[in-house]
């Protein structure tokens, strides 16, 4: 066999996005087979890929993607190790591709997602070949479908923490015409989710079990203050109406106006607008 030329070496690395002295071994492994090649650069990729796959990947970026008449958004998480990587624009680019992705294809769930194609590789195949060229440890974290009668997105400064807010009580046909408006108070809507982190949307989205801890915890809290047994349950429920109120969203004091709920802020806007669905997620 020949020797592996410069020019070899450069089109592999032109091909691939590979480091010029892999992308020299993997063809003098391959025996000049481009196709060869580029299967060893992905193992090579996937052989990183297991090597860091205890390490933390608490770094990243959130990317969305709506469509045209905000029914319908996407949201996926892509994690890596250090704030340096996040910023690459490769890394960028490989966020933007697998949202694209997901908005395209709406796969059922983020495993559906990492199987779905792009071209002749597969979503985890793309990741897979990222982690072979910078050797960070990469992943998606979360994939978020949402749909409704507006849904808006809202990403934080830093891309580090994005949330989707599905909005219903639209006028019958006029979520286009009230498009502007919604939008806006969406946005508003989510930047409240991302400073608040609530828990559910009102007391009826709140999980059970955290409603029996919560009562557990008022119950201890008042039995040690010295108040009466039979006036604990009162005392107790109050206390989680009180949680209720501080921890879900629609009772929350509106950040922008606190002279208002979230609810009668929404309502304010169109009557009887409100939240029907709220995903919030945060990077590291």
């Amino acid at each position: 066999m020949s020797a592996i030329s410069a020019q070899d070496v450069n089109k592999l690395r032109t091909m691939t996005g590979a480091g010029m002295m892999d992308c020299k071994k993997a063809l003098t492994e391959a025996e000049g087979d481009f196709e060869k090649a580029i299967e060893i650069l992905r193992k090579k990729g996937q052989k990183v890929s297991a090597s860091r796959s205890d390490r933390d990947a608490k770094e990243g970026s959130v990317f969305v993607k709506t469509s045209a008449d905000s029914t319908e958004a996407f949201l996926i998480a892509l994690n890596c190790e250090t704030d340096f990587v996040a910023k690459n624009e490769e890394f960028q680019n490989l966020g933007k591709l697998i949202v694209e992705t997901a908005f395209a294809k709406k796969p059922a769930s983020k495993e559906a997602l990492l199987a779905e194609a792009v071209g002749t590789l597969t979503v985890n195949d793309k990741i897979t070949e990222l982690v072979g060229k910078i050797g960070e440890k990469l992943e998606v974290s979360e994939y978020v479908h949402m749909k409704g009668e507006a849904v808006v997105p809202y990403i934080h400064a830093g891309s580090k923490l994005g949330v989707l807010v599905s909005l219903k009580g639209l006028p019958a046909g006029q979520a286009g015409v009230n498009g502007k408006d919604v939008t806006e108070a969406g946005k508003d809507v989510g930047m409240q989710i991302a400073a608040m982190n609530p828990v559910a949307v009102d007391e009826k989205g709140v999980d059970k079990t955290l409603i029996e801890k919560e009562m557990e915890i008022a119950k201890a809290q008042i039995l040690a203050e010295g108040k009466p047994e039979n006036m604990v349950e009162k005392i107790a429920q109050g206390k989680l109406n009180r949680f209720f109120k501080d921890n879900t969203l629609l009772p929350q004091i509106f950040v922008k106006d606190n002279s208002k709920t979230v609810a009668q802020y929404l309502d304010s806007v169109t009557k009887g607008l409100t939240v029907a669905e709220f995903k919030r997620v945060a990077i590291g």
